[in-house]
């Protein structure tokens, strides 16, 4: 099943494409064809790949004449699927054979046990041919911690965040990827901002908590005043009145429950926010009343179900089923 984060990891690259080619150049030294173009050409995937093997995204860069230089399948993989190790085989030799040109498969892997499993050749049978899949894993991906650095380049700062959030450097990592959602608007930096928490583990969670408190106490901004406010609203804001007086008082108790109650909200408002983008981009039009169901729906697994409806879905009525 889609998550949020396989979803906002896909939708950086479909609305960013020149991403693609410029991180294979760049971090993992491939050596991209001259291009003058790059465009998703997600629409022609049925025609393309049959449903069971239909990848995240395709990706065409073409040069001055317009002629196909390269299609890129990007697959994003957070978990070992077996499977995929028969079907990036068949995204290859399909993509291939209907474009007439060169077709490669890049997976995203921000774990590094998954980075490493995707990037084993996969031999074809008896040893006479193969195929390599180009992973953007943490061993490819750099610790962006340097806040310019990750305003210059904050998709690459989501991804550092994804990848390393958790290592030694992981707090001034994730400092820096999140002071650059500043940058940008509200609901890309909501769904950034869930997608770099829901991949932090507690010891790192409570870390990022105990600075933000401090800073709060202290009088300090620690990140710009919108993604603050974003903070605030979604994962901190039953936490800050309950954790404050736990600070206070030397209490735990104050500070999980306003904790827990803050991440519920700011998880759910995420989902629904990505799902209601899902939806537009799919030129999917809502009536007022569905408008309102995903609204004042409190239910994460209804919202996680009707989020991977939107694949394939042509109507609201099949999403919201």
């Amino acid at each position: 099943m889609p998550t949020l984060e396989h979803n906002a990891l896909v939708e950086m690259f479909r609305e960013h494409p020149e991403l693609a080619p410029r991180l294979l150049a760049t971090l993992l030294h491939v050596e991209v064809p001259p291009h003058a173009s790059v465009a998703v050409v997600e629409s022609s995937l049925d025609q393309l790949i049959p449903v069971e093997y239909r990848a995240d995204l395709v990706l065409e860069l073409r040069d001055e004449r317009d002629a196909l230089v390269l299609a890129i399948v990007l697959e994003v993989q957070r978990d070992v699927d077996p499977d995929k190790k028969f079907s990036w085989p068949a995204y290859v030799a399909v993509v291939r054979a209907r474009k007439r040109c060169g077709a490669i498969v890049l997976v995203v892997a921000p774990d590094a046990g998954v980075a490493a499993w995707a990037a084993e050749t996969i031999d074809l049978g008896l040893g006479r041919g193969h195929v390599e899949p180009l992973v953007l894993g943490p061993a490819a991906v750099p610790e962006i911690i340097d806040p310019a650095d990750a305003e210059r380049e904050t998709e690459l700062a989501v991804l550092s965040a994804v990848a390393h959030g958790n290592g030694p450097s992981g707090l001034t990592v994730v400092q820096a990827a999140l002071a650059a959602l500043g940058r940008l608007d509200q609901a890309h930096a909501m769904v950034y901002f869930q997608v770099i928490w829901n991949g932090l583990r507690e010891p790192m969670r409570q870390a990022l908590e105990a600075l933000v408190m401090e800073r709060q106490i202290e009088g300090e901004s620690t990140f710009p005043p919108s993604i603050q406010r974003l903070i605030d609203r979604g994962k901190l804001e039953g936490m800050r009145e309950g954790k404050l007086e736990g600070m206070r008082e030397g209490k735990l108790e104050g500070i999980r429950e306003g904790e827990l109650k803050g991440m519920r909200e700011g998880k759910l408002e995420g989902k629904r926010d990505t799902l209601l983008r899902l939806l537009a981009r799919a030129g999917i039009a809502l009536t007022e009343d569905e408008s309102a169901r995903i609204q004042a729906c409190t239910d994460v697994a209804t919202l996680d179900r009707w989020l991977e409806n939107v694949l394939g879905a042509k109507t609201a009525a099949e999403v919201l089923s």
